[in-house]
């Protein structure tokens, strides 16, 4: 967990370099590869953009940025929605915090992402992931900060994000159990930058919440 002095004394720092609406151009750059492909299936652009480590060690290092840009392969209905979804939680997360704490926590997943697809190169010899981990790192910030914000699930179901989120760490702990290992690096990947911004605070509540516990039991006896 990184102490808020520290992450304090890094936006002082280095605010300056931040990049603004981070989350735009990621998603402009997701719907210019959507297209793309679809205009020249033959031209295997997830494949030469996709974070293959085998391919970076060879001098493909583009691919350390490029696997960012990479959207689900999905019906282009579904990709609209998803991209707005991206956009509508990154835009969030940077006007709540700014845009310097939003690029660290960006910038973090990143790191943890490519190095889990190191090791997992390292010791299975596979390593290919995209963003997706990455991209639920943010949506479980998003569901942190934001709680009671309500989406369309299948279009038409109100539910809240908080919801959502339980679902998402139910299925990250499942991954955690049943999964191979390159899918069990992926899925800690997904929330290390998680617990370094709201570690202290999770912490924080679980203790306050035991605490009640006691206090409520000890009232009843």
């Amino acid at each position: 967990m990184i102490p808020l002095k520290w992450i304090n004394r890094l936006e002082r720092k280095y605010r300056r370099y931040a990049i603004t609406d981070l989350m735009t151009y990621i998603v402009i750059l997701n719907a210019v590869v959507y297209v793309m492909e679809m205009l020249f299936p033959q031209s295997n652009l997830y494949t030469k953009l996709a974070l293959d480590p085998a391919m970076v060690v060879r001098g493909e290092v583009w691919r350390l940025i490029t696997f960012l840009f990479l959207p689900p392969s999905a019906s282009p209905i579904f990709i609209v929605f998803t991209l707005y979804f991206y956009y509508l939680v990154g835009s969030n997360l940077e006007n709540q915090w700014g845009s310097f704490r939003f690029n660290l926590y960006y910038l973090i997943g990143v790191i943890c992402t490519i190095a889990a697809s190191f090791i997992s190169y390292g010791i299975s010899g596979y390593g290919t992931v995209g963003p997706e981990h990455l991209n639920l790192s943010l949506f479980l910030a998003f569901a942190y900060l934001f709680p009671y914000f309500e989406v369309l699930l299948f279009f038409f179901i109100p539910i809240k994000v908080k919801y959502l989120a339980w679902a998402n760490w139910i299925f990250i702990v499942i991954s955690l159990i049943i999964n191979p290992l390159p899918v069990k690096l992926a899925a800690i990947a997904s929330v290390v930058n998680y617990f370094i911004f709201f570690g202290t605070d999770l912490f924080t509540t679980i203790k306050l919440r035991i605490q009640t516990y006691k206090n409520r039991k000890r009232f009843r006896d």
